[in-house]
């Protein structure tokens, strides 16, 4: 494809700029500060030398806002009640990396009231410099009782909820004295299925409430992740609303991000599974979005520096032994389509400490040439099962009206469970 001439626009998020107009999804169990760290540190290394940051932590701006110069690292979704409720596991998840340069926080809520809450304990605590909304997960329990991308079909629920997170954002940073607005943002699915879409009436009520971004992943909840996102609906959705608008789906190297932004107009792309094992995969997106020719391709021995380097961030993070039990839901990942052998492979995932880690590392290598190439596309692509179409699982009756009823709100009230994004 033809590399653009000039990088694109910068994303504005109310005060936050983001020069590099690509955001990391949230995804439980994945994207904790570890692994928001590499992403990150990946993209900037694309940056010209003269942008790199000199220093972790917050950019100030001239107009007093933050830069993000490589684009916006979210951490994993937390549930408002859970954070209304002090849950000391929820508590940690917001406590965020001191080296980000913008605290991004994704929220799953059903309850207006009770996310207003959540969203006035971020600002007024000064954990959070940027909040998502997060409306669509597809997972079946959460909307067998109408929350994640079930919830946008309930019209009313949806405004509400939207009005309630922005007033709680801009009062509470008034009665912080915060330096500046935190702004609000919302990710959702096309609907629910093809009969029972939502994603043009959300960007309605999203621009009537103040919110200052949507993203879409251009599946429905019926698709899961299954098949391929429609990137004509992110298209769409961008000639409907005067909202920046972020696309999600099937982005898994550099040059998809681009083609993304070129085919449907979009501010910016969001990225989860293409992530996953492979944080080099910022450093794609920012080469090609900057028209350079270079790409992340790392050999073995690349991939092997990077898996170390996150099982000490992990240590550091977690304590060793958890650390290094957490890094073996990435080992698969990492080494996907590297000729690894299956006998390495179940050697990573029984190791319990950084000096097993490493001996493990070592035997693998050991046994392979000096040179392992990247192995080109057979790594390029979804990572895990994408599985195939599902039914929704609905609460009963929920279709038969965009409007909520008694009985519903009862039921929402269970839907804030443990959950993952969308």
């Amino acid at each position: 494809m033809t590399a653009p001439s000039h990088s694109p626009a910068p994303l504005r998020l109310g005060p936050i700029e983001v020069p590099m107009p690509v955001v990391l999804a949230p995804m439980a169990g994945v994207t904790n500060a570890s692994f928001r760290r590499l992403c990150r540190q990946a993209a900037e290394s694309a940056l010209p030398e003269a942008a790199r940051p000199a220093a972790p932590g917050p950019i100030p701006t001239d107009s007093g806002g933050l830069r993000a110069p490589a684009g916006l690292y979210v951490t994993e979704m937390v549930t408002t009640r859970a954070l209304v409720e002090r849950n000391e596991k929820t508590l940690a998840m917001v406590r965020t990396d001191p080296a980000e340069r913008v605290r991004s926080i994704q929220l799953y809520g059903v309850d207006p009231v009770i996310a207003g809450k959540a969203v006035r304990i971020l600002v007024e605590e000064d954990l959070a410099d940027h909040i998502d909304l997060n409306f669509g997960c597809p997972v079946p329990k959460v909307t067998r009782k109408g929350g994640g991308a079930a919830l946008p079909w309930k019209r009313d629920l949806l405004a509400a909820i939207l009005r309630e997170c922005v007033s709680a954002a801009e009062s509470a940073a008034r009665a912080a004295h915060r330096p500046r607005e935190v702004p609000v943002t919302m990710k959702m699915r096309v609907g629910i299925d093809e009969s029972h879409e939502t994603f043009l009436d959300a960007a309605r009520a999203a621009e009537r409430a103040g919110i200052a971004a949507v993203a879409l992943h251009a599946r429905t909840a019926r698709q899961h992740y299954s098949g391929q996102a429609d990137w004509a609906r992110i298209a769409e959705l961008k000639e409907s609303t005067r909202l920046p608008v972020l696309g999600n789906g099937d982005i898994w190297v550099g040059d998809d991000a681009v083609r993304m932004m070129a085919a449907t107009g979009c501010d910016g792309v969001v990225v989860g599974r293409g992530c996953q094992g492979r944080p080099w995969l910022f450093a794609d997106i920012v080469a090609a979005m900057r028209g350079e020719a270079s790409r992340a391709r790392p050999d073995l021995d690349g991939v092997i520096a990077v898996i170390r380097e996150h099982a000490r961030l992990l240590a550091d993070e977690m304590g060793e032994d958890r650390g290094v039990r957490d890094l073996r839901k990435h080992v698969g990942w990492y080494l996907k389509g590297y000729p690894v052998g299956g006998a390495a492979r179940n050697a990573l995932m029984r190791v319990g400490s950084l000096a097993e880690l490493d001996a493990a590392l070592g035997v693998m290598r050991s046994h392979l040439p000096a040179q392992v190439p990247y192995p080109g596309e057979t790594v390029e692509g979804p990572r895990g099962r994408a599985g195939h179409p599902k039914r929704p699982h609905l609460p009963d009756g929920w279709l038969d009206s965009p409007v909520l009823d008694a009985d519903q709100a009862e039921l929402l009230g269970e839907a804030e469970s443990d959950v993952s994004g969308g």
